[in-house]
């Protein structure tokens, strides 16, 4: 398999219907992601609490930007992350 020049990781950000509860993860591949999620085959977490829209993502091309960033997210209070995800996905 030839080595990319470019690669793409992804922090996202799923809920479910009601933003009870949001889950902040980093992939790279948020397709297959999206699609375990769906089936209820991602984390022990997300299967618990039936997140399974996504509401925000952020891509980076450096897998160490895009640890730092989840780091960040998750660490950020639940409001900032609503705003977030409001000033972005308005819907």
């Amino acid at each position: 398999m030839p080595k990319r020049d470019y690669h793409n990781y992804t922090v996202y950000i799923i809920t479910n219907r009601k933003l009870d509860v949001l889950y902040v993860g980093m992939t790279a591949g948020l397709d297959d992601t999206m699609e375990r999620h769906m089936a209820g085959k991602g984390s022990k977490f997300s299967s618990k609490y039936n997140l399974k829209l996504l509401v925000y993502y952020e891509d980076f091309q450096y897998v160490n930007d895009a640890i730092k960033r989840e780091k960040q997210l998750k660490n950020w209070y639940r409001q900032w992350k609503i705003n977030l995800i409001e000033q972005e996905n308005p819907n």
